[in-house]
């Protein structure tokens, strides 16, 4: 069994002010401290798995192939720090055109995470800046979720989720 966070994307990843949906690679500007939190929780042996909601697919306003290439993006430029996703997965659906189970706030993104990956949801951890974020990892059982202010660091998150493995 192995130990993750599970992050969110727009708001903890990549800045989203200004932007309703961000699904262009030119419109997707990494956080800063972001390399240095997910370095950290990288070498504290902690695989990364992004979550996020992707509604605009659903609403037609762009396809899953612009999703990705900002995924594909994003991986390029954590790849030249060094920084290596487990994962990412994201949900294409939106409440207004139809129900799933991926949606956050339900768990159904992390649980098949939890499930594909062989992880841990006692050593596993999530970081969001929405109470969306925040129920989906309660709900599919977490140790701990950090709830962030859209857009800010993530180092005292990733210190804290350090701290605790090492209690």
């Amino acid at each position: 069994m192995h130990k993750a966070v599970f992050i969110d994307r727009d708001g903890v990843i990549n800045n989203d002010e200004g932007h309703y949906y961000i699904f262009r690679p030119e419109d997707f500007k990494i956080n800063k401290d972001v390399f240095e939190g997910l370095r950290s929780l990288i070498d504290g042996a902690y695989k990364l798995i992004i979550v996020t909601n992707q509604g605009g697919v659903a609403k037609g306003e762009y396809s899953e192939d612009d999703v990705k290439k900002v995924h594909a993006y994003l991986q390029d430029e954590l790849q030249k720090n060094n920084i290596e996703l487990t994962a990412i997965y994201y949900c294409p659906h939106h409440n207004s055109v139809s129900e799933c189970e991926c949606r956050k706030p339900k768990p159904g993104m992390i649980l098949r995470a939890i499930e594909e990956h062989q992880i841990d949801v006692n050593k596993s951890f999530l970081i969001g800046d929405s109470p969306r974020d925040i129920e989906a990892g309660k709900s599919a059982g977490l140790k701990q979720c950090f709830k962030i202010e859209a857009n800010a660091s993530i180092i005292p998150a990733c210190k804290s989720i350090l701290n605790q493995a090492n209690e």
